[in-house]
């Protein structure tokens, strides 16, 4: 629920239907009467509250190849319309995603000469972002600058693939700019 120690005493609502939503009261538990407990879910239900998203902290520093997307930069970075961005949802835990991490940092070398495209991270185990819902880990997902909804990727997890289809489905490269940047040299 995203409850820390430092958040208690604390009144959330949770709602299962709407994809696990939680909602933080604004009135300090201490403070809660019958007609403002009301009035709280009145306004969870009307829509007058927005829900509640964790975020880690903003990284001090973010210019490697591969971008740390937290939830509070979520808009910035991924929905940016000047970007083409591919981003992994992953649990640090996960194995999967453990053994696709160094085909991710290599993604984000081989286009890191491209500024209009960025190999993004989020770890969804300590952000959420509105009307990103991943069921399981890693989950890949494509968000070009023509379409903001994003789209799943399922194919191959390895270097040469995931390159490869980012050439074929960026409109940056569609467009010819893909072309004019240097690739980056890589060690075989």
């Amino acid at each position: 629920m995203g409850v820390t120690a430092a958040d208690l005493p604390t009144v959330r609502i949770i709602m299962p239907e709407a994809g696990m939503k939680k909602f933080v009261s604004p009135i300090a538990a201490a403070d809660i009467t019958v007609e403002n407990l009301t009035k709280f879910a009145d306004d969870v239900l009307s829509g007058a509250i927005k829900p509640h998203l964790k975020s880690a902290a903003v990284p001090e520093k973010n210019d490697g190849p591969v971008v740390v997307v937290v939830g509070t930069e979520f808009q910035k970075i991924v929905m940016d319309t000047t970007k083409d961005v591919l981003v992994k949802y992953y649990a640090p835990w996960c194995g999967h995603c453990k053994a696709l991490a160094p085909h991710w940092e290599k993604l984000g070398e081989h286009f890191a000469s491209h500024p209009d495209i960025v190999i993004a991270k989020f770890d969804s185990t300590e952000n959420e972002a509105d009307g990103v819902d991943v069921e399981s880990y890693p989950t890949l997902k494509w968000y070009p600058r023509d379409n903001k909804a994003g789209v799943a990727y399922d194919g191959e997890r390895e270097l040469e693939p995931l390159k490869k289809w980012v050439e074929e489905n960026s409109p940056v490269f569609k467009a010819g700019a893909g072309a004019k940047a240097e690739p980056v040299k890589e060690d075989l």
